[in-house]
């Protein structure tokens, strides 16, 4: 839209011009709908402070564009909706009674007396009523004493002791037009009304007030100093409407204490003075639209700033943990324990350490190089598992490191939320270690494969003559065990190798070594990634406020 087109639609001194209304709508109800789908897409996961007032904001924002604004936009047409709305025992129902002149909505002494709420539209506009809230919340009533251009609404208290009527209360006066707040003499101070006027200043609502019950002799003094508190408020320019207190009665009121209501409500009549209405209160609600979105940007954008923070004091824990892990199974610890009692019990049933060596070479039949082979095959077991161990346990202490810096004194906003609960990541743990480990044992099969290669390039004597007799007295099988030992650090593993291979095999174990080092290191890797995933969200992306900032400038050129 253009600067002039604008200045047309919305009136160059505030007013509007209905003669081009529906170009309003053409023009802003893309932006609102594009509007209306990035907010309900900018969630805000983190716990931290200020979240919980953002997302309620968020919710009423939603709201107001999904109650009001887009079926607005959609239908420019239809009667502007006055909702009649206040605290309980205001007097709403016998108002909206006695503005129509007749008992339509249901009154009593009974709280909530609204229960269900109630739309009068005069016949001549009920076709052109728009689908919505009103219509799918309130009971319709065709009604001649229904000023043309408009539906006059009766709704629940917004304070009922109903959660269901207050949530309608609220949908309602999302949808409104233009809000009539009823509120007492006895009242008018409470926080209920000053809310809700807050709350229509907001969301850049039409409002006008109703004082009702007033004492006569009280008239003068409390008109002044409710007038007092709307300019303190900056809303100096809210009609206000005084009913003086006529004591216990039912039914109507006499007419004489509406017909300045009635009077006003008239004077909007019809559907040329109605649409302007409809486009004052629409001006105002995409005038107030900047600023909700950009408080949405600021709390979006609040969560990415401690998403950032959270995910450092993860990566700062990862290079310290990774050189203890690394330390930890290079350390020769791993190869002792479990390991080392079953190489002896083998030893014992087995003789695995009396291979016969003479002249540096393994000798042995292939029959007892079977047996051992097949012998071997528990010690593997047992090396599997207890790298498996291994690994699982660096990525514990990892996880204790991270919960110290994440839920611990001093600990980030919203840290104890990344940490995994219940039993599926020490599940998670356990799988991935042992995936872990059984590929690292195959990896000792894969070196034990090149060994002839690597013996026919060696500068050692006999390396071929060797590395045949250390395979047919364990079996291929067996020799890579041993060589897996020998990397994990068990001092018999290691002496059988260097018997019958010597200096070979060094840079193979050494490889197994550092193999065994990044499988320890890519355990804390992992432990913090299942941290951090938690943060893989759309919502935390650094650019996750980008698309809020193009409904902001869009919406910045329509206001």
């Amino acid at each position: 839209m253009t600067p002039g087109t604008r200045s047309a639609v919305l009136g160059r001194r505030g007013g509007v011009d209905p003669d081009v209304a529906e170009q309003l709508g053409f023009t802003v109800h893309d932006v609102v709908q594009d509007l209306r789908r990035d907010v309900a897409a900018a969630t805000l996961p983190l716990p931290i402070e200020g979240a919980e007032e953002a997302e309620a904001s968020r919710e009423r924002l939603l709201a107001q564009l999904d109650e009001h604004l887009l079926p607005r936009l959609g239908e420019l047409s239809s009667p502007a909706v006055v909702v009649l709305a206040g605290s309980t025992g205001a007097g709403k129902s016998t108002l909206f009674n006695s503005l129509l002149r007749e008992e339509v909505s249901e009154a009593g002494v009974l709280r909530p007396t609204t229960r269900e709420p109630v739309v009068g539209v005069h016949p001549r506009d009920v076709d052109t009523l728009t689908p919505g809230p009103v219509t799918e919340l309130a009971r319709l009533v065709k009604h001649e004493g229904v000023p043309r251009g408009t539906a006059l609404m009766d709704a629940p208290d917004l304070d009922s002791f109903l959660s269901e009527n207050r949530s309608t209360a609220h949908q309602l006066l999302e949808a409104a037009d233009l809000w009539l707040f009823v509120t007492t003499a006895a009242r008018y101070g409470d926080a209920l009304p000053w809310q809700a006027l807050d709350r229509a200043r907001e969301r850049g609502a039409s409002v006008a007030m109703v004082l009702n019950r007033v004492p006569k002799e009280n008239l003068t003094t409390i008109r002044a100093d409710l007038n007092s508190r709307l300019k303190e408020r900056g809303m100096k320019d809210v009609p206000l409407f005084v009913v003086p207190d006529v004591g216990p009665h039912e039914g109507l009121l006499e007419p004489k204490l509406v017909e300045p209501i009635q009077r006003w409500l008239h004077l909007m009549a019809g559907p040329e003075r109605s649409r302007t209405i409809i486009l004052r209160t629409l001006k105002g609600a995409l005038g107030a639209l900047p600023e909700w979105v950009m408080g949405l940007v600021s709390a979006v954008e609040q969560q990415g700033t401690a998403a950032f923070d959270l995910r450092n004091a993860v990566e700062a824990v990862v290079p310290d943990a990774q050189v203890a892990a690394r330390t930890s199974v290079l350390s020769g610890a791993v190869g002792e324990g479990t390991v080392a009692t079953r190489f002896a019990e083998l030893a014992g049933t087995h003789h695995i350490d009396r291979v016969t060596v003479r002249d540096g070479i393994a000798r042995t039949t292939k029959r007892a190089g079977r047996n051992r082979e097949t012998a071997l095959a528990r010690l593997r077991e047992e090396i599997q598992d207890a790298a498996a161990r291994a690994f699982v346990a660096a990525g514990v202490r990892t996880q204790e490191q991270l919960q110290t810096v994440l839920a611990g004194p001093g600990a980030l906003p919203a840290g104890e939320l990344l940490l995994p609960s219940g039993s599926a990541r020490s599940e998670e743990r356990t799988a991935r270690g042992q995936e872990a480990a059984a590929a690292w044992c195959r990896r000792g099969d894969e070196l034990v494969g090149r060994l002839a290669d690597v013996a026919e390039k060696s500068e050692e004597p006999d390396a071929e003559a060797r590395v045949a007799g250390a395979r047919k007295a364990f079996g291929d099988s067996g020799l890579a065990t041993l060589l897996l030992g020998a990397a994990l650090g068990n001092e018999e593993c290691v002496h059988v190798i260097d018997r019958v291979l010597g200096e070979i095999t060094v840079d193979q174990i050494e490889e197994l070594q550092d193999e065994l080092a990044q499988q320890a290191a890519l355990a804390v890797a992992e432990e913090a990634r299942s941290v951090q995933s938690a943060l893989d969200v759309p919502a935390l992306a650094d650019d996750a406020a980008a698309p809020l900032r193009v409904r902001l400038a869009e919406l910045r050129r329509l206001t």
